[in-house]
């Protein structure tokens, strides 16, 4: 596997990780307690803007937001969706986020067939990625541009220990004439790329409803998950660990001796806190015309998880979320251990949500410094109320922030010395840096 890019960020995820493993199993059960404020940093105070409520010792600031002038010439883009944060080295770090644009949408002033060599497309194709560097003393933003550009509703992604971010494409889109090739894909593109990157799909990783992706440091395996009802999560075992682009094999989670559909949507065959020894069913043609990666997986025994989203890989465990799991389709969290040593992985039902209090359709996820997992919520309802919510190793959640407006929130990532989380909105999109004391 290649070197890391730079050493801090990836012990910094291996500890995360690694913590949230030690807490939960210092010897508290989790239980799923209701909403808890002391769990926490306290409560949530009025921010005077107007635009984030924050715990006390808490701050934000407006790095980055729709329209605003690039270096490179174009515009700030709309749909701020997954991102991930690169230590450059020299004092300099990286922030490389998704757009989760569909064609039709501005780009930011991105258009044309010549952005579209994946397609050749005769409309443009606006979704990709910009990236931003920043001082990572200051945050202040030295450089900000567009880094993908020719690919479809690029929604969330993941870091990869040797220094790139996998950006993926929610949109199993056929080709139609106008569209001139079939997307659904993941892409990869280096945190240190200048400029645009060739839009290169990575077609062994399979075509379907991407959502996110986060890679195993021990064994460069890819995890990614799929925004449907009836999802699958899926693991790329490559050929070349840290060269994706050679290929490799493709293959989805079944569970041995527990129930395959894990969506708890009929009575809860699925219970929190068990354990179920995993299984991997291997996938065939994986570049998939027909969409149909799912349901081929499921006649073969793979399990059916409620709308997979965010994933998270600290060193020996990773957390992705399921958006419309549980009783009672609030969300569900899931834990996943890869074997070492030539034990089987398994899956544990780690949280599952009874109340909006909880938390209300989870979406993007990390681990803090403090080994609390960050949720972002992604509930459109009839009024504002979409939070980050925090969750201990023991299963209380807890409120850590409140967007006063419309749109969810996504991209929670850390920087390298765990002092400032980075996270979107939506749209209109903004990209914030909020520091406080996370250790606390």
């Amino acid at each position: 596997m290649p070197a890391p890019l730079a050493t801090d960020r990836r012990s910094f995820l291996a500890a995360t990780g690694s913590a949230f493993a030690a807490l939960a199993a210092s010897g508290c059960s989790t239980t799923m307690a209701g909403a808890s404020r002391s769990a926490g940093y306290g409560p949530l105070r009025p921010d005077p803007a107007g635009l984030i409520d924050l715990p006390e010792g808490f701050s934000y600031r407006v790095l980055s937001k729709l329209g605003d002038a690039m270096s490179d010439g174009f515009t700030v883009p709309d749909a701020a969706d997954g991102m991930g944060c690169f230590d450059l080295g020299d004092g300099k770090i990286a922030l490389v986020r998704n757009h989760e644009l569909v064609p039709g949408k501005d780009g930011g002033g991105v258009a044309g067939p010549a952005f579209d060599t994946v397609a050749r497309s005769l409309v443009p194709l606006p979704g990709g990625t910009t990236t931003l560097v920043l001082d990572a003393e200051t945050l202040a933003v030295e450089k900000e541009y567009r880094s993908l550009a020719g690919t479809i509703r690029n929604c969330a992604g993941g870091v990869t220990p040797w220094g790139s971010w996998l950006t993926c494409e929610e949109a199993p889109v056929r080709a139609d004439g106008r569209i001139n090739q079939d997307h659904g894909w993941t892409f990869e593109v280096p945190a240190t790329a200048p400029g645009l990157v060739d839009p290169v799909p990575l077609k062994a990783m399979g075509r379907f409803n991407h959502e996110a992706a986060c890679v195993d440091p021990a064994t460069g395996i890819v995890y990614q998950t799929e925004d449907r009802d009836d999802s699958l999560l899926y693991r790329f075992i490559p050929s070349v660990p840290g060269k994706l682009a050679e290929g490799g094999k493709l293959q989805a989670l079944a569970l041995v001796d527990a129930p395959a559909d894990t969506r708890n949507w009929q009575g809860a065959p699925m219970p929190t806190q068990a354990w179920a020894e995993v299984r991997w069913v291997d996938l065939d043609n994986v570049e998939a015309p027909e969409d149909d990666l799912r349901q081929r997986g499921a006649a073969a025994g793979a399990a059916l998880f409620a709308r997979g989203e965010g994933i998270h890989m600290g060193d020996d465990e990773l957390y992705f979320c399921c958006t419309s799991g549980g009783a009672a389709k609030l969300g569900q969290i899931f834990r996943l251990v890869p074997g070492r040593g030539g034990q089987a992985d398994r899956l544990q039902l780690f949280f599952e949500s009874t109340s909006p209090d909880q938390f209300n359709y989870g979406d993007n996820l990390t681990v803090g410094p403090n080994g609390h997992l960050v949720v972002c919520e992604d509930q459109y309802t009839d009024v504002v109320e979409n939070h980050l919510r925090g969750i201990t190793p023991e299963g209380t959640a807890y409120p850590l922030a409140f967007l006063h407006e419309q749109t969810e929130w996504a991209g929670a990532c850390f920087s390298p010395d765990g002092r400032t989380l980075f996270v979107n909105a939506y749209s209109p999109a903004k990209t914030f840096a909020i520091q406080g004391p996370w250790i606390a």
